[in-house]
């Protein structure tokens, strides 16, 4: 069965046991439901979604090694396609509200903030407690703006790994959602295959481990899936030597998501469907 990037935000819905974002179109992935219910659980209570740009299907061909680590710490490895065009704001704009993008309205390179219904919205009206982590103006701090949750738009990616492990450690938060783009500036200023894009990936990869590590740690006692879901890839510009992308070519359309599902150790700490949690959410929105 082959999905697009436009079934994350139906997975994230699910996986929470909420509703859809409106006029949603695409299937959640079926293989992150079914790992859902074969640890006994009904939904998740926590999950953290890492971002990184222009991570293709075609990096993990031409660098094995940097991803060996991620899938032995995964559960599920999911080829998916992106969207046209394969831009950073369109993409993002379909993964995280489940919507083509002649439906959301977002068709070029663009930063609008999206007016309609978004996974955010969806876990909001849940009492479920989003929050954004990003490099400050990219697509993602601007394109989810104006709702009742938690923008955090940091210097690079380093501040933003940063950010994200304070959260993970010390917030409330349910769902958060952390943005890379080192590699996708090294794609774009040299050959996506060379040296110092292959340094800006190795990084990206390794701060997602950090992220891992986090979740185990401080997520523990509560049921968690964390996900490594990029947007689009990259092919080499023949006029330039550089990285682009926004062509329908596999190398820039074929992607890979990696997904975990971990079940809390202690089932009677507090969970999502506790009244009382929801309610303090709730109100706490207000």
């Amino acid at each position: 069965m082959k999905y697009s990037i436009a079934s994350v935000a139906p997975t994230i819905a699910k996986s929470f046991g909420v509703e859809l974002p409106e006029k949603s179109e695409d299937r959640p992935i079926n293989s992150v439901l079914d790992l859902i219910k074969k640890n006994s659980l009904e939904k998740i209570q926590k999950c953290l979604m890492y971002a990184p740009d222009a991570v293709g299907l075609v990096q993990k061909k031409k660098f094995p090694s940097f991803f060996k680590e991620i899938e032995s710490r995964t559960d599920i490895k999911q080829k998916l396609s992106s969207v046209l065009p394969p831009k950073t704001p369109v993409c993002f704009a379909s993964m995280l509200t489940g919507l083509k993008p002649e439906i959301h309205g977002i068709r070029k390179y663009e930063k609008p903030v999206l007016r309609i219904d978004t996974i955010f919205d969806v876990l909001i009206r849940s009492g479920i407690k989003p929050a954004i982590v990003a490099v400050k103006n990219s697509s993602v701090d601007l394109m989810f703006r104006e709702r009742k949750m938690e923008y955090y738009s940091e210097r690079y990616d380093t501040e933003a790994v940063e950010k994200t492990v304070e959260l993970i450690a010390e917030s409330d938060n349910d769902f958060i959602l952390c943005y890379n783009q080192e590699y996708d500036d090294a794609i774009h200023a040299c050959d996506p295959f060379g040296p110092e894009a292959e340094n800006a990936l190795k990084n990206q990869n390794q701060n997602f481990m950090t992220l891992l590590r986090q979740v185990d740690e401080n997520w523990k006692d509560y049921d968690n899936l964390t996900m490594y879901t990029p947007d689009h890839g990259c092919h080499i510009d023949p006029e330039t030597g550089r990285g682009n992308h926004g062509d329908d070519i596999s190398e820039d359309m074929e992607v890979v998501h990696f997904y975990r599902i971990k079940r809390g150790i202690r089932p009677d700490k507090r969970r999502l469907s506790d009244k009382k949690y929801q309610t303090k959410n709730r109100e706490d929105l207000k």
